[in-house]
């Protein structure tokens, strides 16, 4: 490995008043820029991506063999504490282009595919994106009223997998019209049938709802199947899960029952 060669370059005001603009969406639509933070998040992303700009500690640049370039910022953690989103920030931040991804429905012929309708809470969107990657999903279509995919929140809550899923958003009833033919659809419904007796295919798109409305009526029109969680403890008085551990039930056993059969 060759000799490590040090730079120590500063970080500006304007570099720290641009990162700080991009927590909000406008301004990420404008630049096409969004932050992540972290050494995972970043490590995980900087795989797939390269980034505008790096803003780390020196014993982060030293431990990763990484020396910086001319767009990119050495400092302290009290100067990290200055531009980062989070309470408590990690060594580490990097600014990336937004991917721009044309998508085609084709994509649900052969593998399954997630649609998400009207999510409105980071963490959720965040984590369902982490859940696809866990269980190989690589495509998600997210109506045009989902939350951003790249604010801050979600990012951290995708925990880099937001770099291995494919995400566009897209009007979803529209989609679903213009799927193949003979593509299965598939949303979880409060009147559902049971997911676990009903037969489940190992391709097509599964839709997944708003947090306290579910599938929209448009698109839930739309769907030919539809899936009930049961609920194994009725005198609970809980009527439904949070969208994203209903995603992971639903995912795993879409995954579940194609291994086995």
């Amino acid at each position: 490995m060759p000799a490590y060669k040090w730079k120590n370059i500063m970080i500006s005001k304007n570099q720290i008043k641009h990162i700080r603009s991009l927590e909000m969406r406008k301004n990420r639509e404008r630049h096409g820029m969004f932050v992540a933070e972290g050494p995972k998040v970043v490590a995980d992303i900087m795989a797939a991506y390269e980034p505008v700009t790096l803003i780390a500690t020196e014993e982060w640049y030293q431990q990763n063999h990484i020396t910086p370039r001319t767009a990119d910022a050495t400092v302290t953690e009290d100067e990290l504490r200055k531009a980062s989103f989070l309470q408590h920030p990690q060594q580490v931040m990097a600014v990336f282009n937004i991917p721009r991804r044309q998508i085609s429905p084709d994509a649900c012929s052969d593998s399954l595919c997630l649609a998400l309708d009207r999510i409105q809470d980071p963490g959720n969107l965040g984590t369902i994106i982490r859940i696809a990657d866990w269980f190989g999903i690589s495509t998600i279509f997210c109506s045009n009223d989902t939350v951003d995919a790249f604010s801050p929140k979600v990012i951290q809550a995708s925990m880099g997998s937001i770099a291995r899923v494919n995400l566009t958003y897209t009007d979803l009833a529209e989609l679903i019209g213009n799927l193949p033919e003979g593509v299965p659809t598939y949303a979880t419904a409060l009147n559902g049938k049971n997911i676990y007796s009903q037969k489940l295919s190992p391709n097509g798109l599964i839709v997944m709802g708003n947090e306290g409305n579910g599938v929209s009526p448009e698109v839930m029109a739309q769907v030919k199947h539809t899936l009930l969680i049961p609920s194994y403890n009725p005198s609970s008085g809980i009527d439904s899960l949070n969208v994203a551990i209903a995603t992971a039930v639903t995912c795993a056993e879409f995954k579940r029952r194609n291994e086995l059969y």
